[in-house]
């Protein structure tokens, strides 16, 4: 998990965007690895020969464009270090000669690197500031005593480092020495690097990415030469590379023992294209009212937000190396998006809040609930599940069923399909959950970062009255598609190092083929409330899934659906996949859209192409009062609020739970 940080002046920073780390646990092969580098320090940085033609061609309109390629440069450069290594000066004397985990960076002396970072300074002196002069002159002061004291071509370094053995054996090999070192060699605290505070945001990501390359070479620069092992006095210091963490020097071990074999890259192999094919007959809507003999009533809807917003201004306050530059306009412009919400609190409160304020607002007590669905893609909860551990937490001895449910996007039409089906068996009201947690999945990926929010919903679907009406008229769910489709959205996804992952070409195809199909199957379908009118004439609201809203507009357009049929709430909240819609529908009567019992048409589509959808009665009477988390300063993404109960386990427990 990569969570968000609330810095002292409470805004959101995401480490993971300017650290550089790898989770090193998911990559097998040298070519994963080389492949990861390429993508995100290499495609967008330019190189020293790049720098220079750049600013001898006049290509830069300000100093913040120069500052921009400047930093991604220096990622570059480092791009095996900071992911693999820390940096640790020492005394040759004391460096450990024969141990397989202690190496030494071998290097070339920089070509024309004079000439290149000459240009480089009169350029940036002959450049306009961009917004503040003060700040860009701090940015590049750090930068630039990086850039001007390298000595080596970056172009060629080693993937993975030699031992302090491996050089000995080489005479000719070049690493940095230096006459001396100081063990208080200034460099930059974590917090100082969260807590940095600029005005324009664009500077504010370019300053954390300065402290952070300054940090990579704590020791006098300037003392900083190239030599040979026999040129190397016992009192001189080195610079000592030693693996970050075991899972680094798992991963050198693992490419070690694979050339050692004399084997190829070990990689997972799968089929090739698989032919899709439709099914053997179309899978009809089902019409609740005709199919089931217990009606669904819908008798609440509570919804819980993340408590910090996050707005497109601080997604560019933490812009990653590896991002093209985009400024919060642009990204409101392509999503539709302000702000998400983000929590700090675990998955599972968020749903328990939720779930609580549903049963109030129904006036049922737990003894009554049947069954508990939870529609997440997100939990990191598998056993229990989250549903289980909702069951515990409302103390509820036993239901009939309480299960998790994984249909993303689509997953209010999945769960009310199964609550509908719940509803026969059990003939008591079901507990109807979704809830999403994307904050700390993203990492550094801008798409998912641009997209994804945190928030829950719950409801209570319970037995209809004799005589009532049926609150849920139709539901259908779909799954498949082609492969590139099914894996338009991948958590984890090793090759993002396990990040959240969207590949928007393949989504935007699936939307587009699920709307479609839907669209068709309503206009089918006759309306039961008006024999000589279809279902779709008959919908007077449509609360989609909040994915992307100009691409869902569009593609709506294509459809034949005007947008002032459709209600948006994806400004202020985000993509919440599977507690996107029942949000959506809350806020459609809190603003006024829904205020009398409004017959809605609710499409979800998505990850791992799932689709559905459900055609509702919704009555702004069940809407419980919003539940609002605490906004915490200083609160971790990982949960370090307290939750509104917390389970303790003592030493009794543990004694209980071995069978003492």
């Amino acid at each position: 998990m990569k969570p968000f940080v609330v810095n002292r002046h409470g805004r959101l920073v995401f480490p993971a965007n300017f650290l550089g780390e790898l989770d090193f646990s998911v990559l097998d092969t040298l070519d994963q690895f080389t492949a990861v580098i390429g993508r995100d320090f290499e495609a967008k940085a330019p190189t020293g020969t790049d720098l220079l033609d750049r600013v001898e061609s006049g290509a830069y309109p300000g100093r913040f464009e120069l500052l921009r390629d400047l930093g991604q440069n220096l990622f570059w450069v480092n791009r095996y270090s900071i992911t693999m290594f820390e940096k640790r000066p020492t005394r040759w004397r004391d460096v450990a000669k024969h141990r397989d985990d202690v190496f030494l960076p071998v290097v070339t002396p920089w070509e024309d690197g004079e000439r290149k970072v000459a240009a480089v300074e009169r350029a940036y002196r002959e450049l306009r500031a961009t917004w503040d002069a003060d700040t860009e002159d701090k940015v590049f002061g750090l930068l630039f005593d990086v850039f001007r004291n390298k000595l080596h071509h970056a172009t060629e370094l080693p993937t993975i480092k030699p031992t302090v053995a491996e050089f000995l054996e080489r005479p000719e090999a070049l690493t940095f020495v230096m006459p001396d070192h100081d063990p208080d060699y200034p460099v930059f605290q974590t917090g100082e690097i969260l807590d940095a505070d600029e005005k324009v945001p664009e500077l504010e990501a370019l300053m954390r990415w300065a402290m952070v390359l300054h940090n990579q070479y704590p020791w006098d620069r300037s003392r900083t030469e190239l030599r040979r092992p026999v040129e190397i006095g016992d009192d001189d210091f080195v610079v000592v590379f030693h693996p970050r963490n075991r899972d680094v020097m798992a991963f050198i071990d693992r490419v070690k023992s694979t050339r050692a074999a004399g084997r190829g890259a070990v990689g997972r192999t799968r089929r090739g294209p698989i032919e899709t094919v439709a099914p053997a007959t179309p899978y009809p809507p089902v019409r609740v009212r005709e199919v089931f003999a217990i009606q669904p009533a819908l008798e609440a809807l509570a919804i819980v937000r993340g408590e910090h917003v996050c707005d497109n201004v601080d997604v560019i306050r933490n812009a990653s190396f590896s991002w093209s530059p985009m400024s919060a306009a642009e990204i409101g412009a392509k999503t539709g998006i302000e702000q998400r919400r983000y929590t700090s609190r675990e998955l599972e409160q968020l749903a328990l809040d939720a779930a609580l304020a549903a049963l109030a607002k129904s006036g049922r007590a737990a003894e009554e609930i049947g069954a508990v669905l939870v529609c997440t893609c997100t939990s990191n909860r598998q056993i229990p599940s989250v549903a289980c551990w909702l069951s515990g937490e409302l103390g509820l001895l036993q239901t009939h069923a309480s299960v998790d449910l994984v249909a993303a996007c689509a997953g209010l039409p999945y769960g009310l399909a199964e609550a509908v089906r719940q509803l026969q068996e059990v003939q008591r009201p079901v507990l109807l959950v979704c809830v999403e947690k994307f904050s700390d999945k993203i990492g550094s990926a801008r798409t998912s970062r641009m997209i994804f929010g945190d928030g829950a919903a719950a409801m209570v679907v319970a037995p209809a009255a004799s005589g009532a009406p049926c609150d849920v008229e139709v539901v259908q769910t779909y799954a498949g598609g082609p492969h590139s489709e099914v894996n338009s959205i991948i958590w984890p996804n090793p090759v993002f190092d396990n990040d959240i992952t969207v590949y928007g070409p393949e989504v935007k195809s699936l939307v587009q083929r699920y709307l479609a199909q839907m669209i068709d199957e309503l206009g089918a379908q006759p309306d039961p409330d008006d024999p000589g009118g279809t279902l779709l004439e008959g919908i007077e609201l449509i609360v989609p899934h909040q994915a992307n809203k100009t691409m869902i507009l569009n593609l709506a357009g294509k459809a034949g659906l005007s947008a002032e049929q459709l209600y948006f709430n994806i400004e202020t909240m985000g993509n919440v996949s599977a507690a996107s819609i029942p949000i959506a529908v809350y806020d459609a009567v809190r603003d006024g859209v829904i205020t009398r019992p409004t017959r809605v048409f609710t499409p979800g589509f998505g990850a791992g192409a799932v689709g559905g959808y459900a055609v509702l009665r919704i009555d702004p009477a069940i809407m419980a009062d919003e539940v609002v988390l605490d906004d915490v300063p200083g609160a971790a993404g990982g949960g370090s609020v307290a939750p509104s109960r917390v389970t303790r386990t003592t030493t009794d427990d543990m004694r209980a739970a071995f069978g003492e």
